[in-house]
C-alpha cells in the first residue's frame, strides 16, 4: 500500500553504492526526496538517475537531500554511480523491504501485462520524516523536470 501525505515515513538502515550503512535517521532535520527505480544501468533508470544528477543543484540549493533506492546489490550500484557519475547515494534494498514499506514494490502494468516489480516512485520526507509527497507509477523521462515544477522549484 503506498504511502500518502501525512503518514510517518518508515525508518530504514540499508547500504549504499559504498557500502557505508545509510539511515534515514541521518537526515533528521532536512528534507529528503527518496526515488525508487528498478534496476541500476537499464535505460529507464539511467536516463532518471541522469535527470536528478543533472537537476541536483535545484534540489540542494531548497535544502533537499537526494537519495535513489533499489533492489540492486552495492557492487551494482557503485558501478552504476561511477559509470554515470551520479553524485548521490545509492541505497540497496535486495529484500525490497524499505520498497515494499513504501508502498514501493508490488503489482505493476509492465507492457500491458500484471507484474511484481519495483513500482517507480519519489518521496518527498520533510524534516520531522513525515511524507509530503508521494509521486507513484512515474515515468522514467520527464518526471524530474515535472517534480520541479510540482514541487514549485522552478
Amino acid at each position: 500500500m503506498a504511502l500518502s501525505p501525512g503518514d510517518l515515513a518508515p525508518a530504514f538502515t540499508l547500504t549504499d553504492d559504498a557500502g557505508l550503512a545509510v539511515s534515514l535517521s541521518d537526515y533528521a532535520g532536512r528534507r529528503v526526496l527518496l526515488f525508487a527505480y528498478p534496476a541500476a544501468m537499464t535505460p529507464g533508470c539511467t536516463k532518471e538517475a541522469c535527470d536528478f544528477r543533472d537537476n541536483l543543484g535545484v534540489f540542494t540549493d531548497r535544502g533537499y537531500a537526494l537519495l535513489g533506492i533499489s533492489p540492486d546489490k552495492p557492487e551494482k550500484l557503485a558501478r552504476f554511480k561511477e559509470r554515470d557519475d551520479l553524485t548521490y547515494p545509492l541505497l540497496s534494498d535486495p529484500d525490497r523491504a524499505v520498497l515494499t514499506a513504501y508502498g514501493a514494490f508490488g503489482e505493476k502494468k509492465l507492457y500491458g501485462k500484471t507484474v511484481v516489480g519495483v513500482i517507480r516512485s519519489t518521496f518527498v520526507i520533510s524534516p520531522d520524516g513525515v511524507i509530503e509527497h508521494a509521486f507513484t507509477n512515474v515515468k522514467a523521462t520527464g518526471h524530474v523536470a515535472k517534480l520541479i515544477r510540482d514541487l514549485d522549484l522552478e
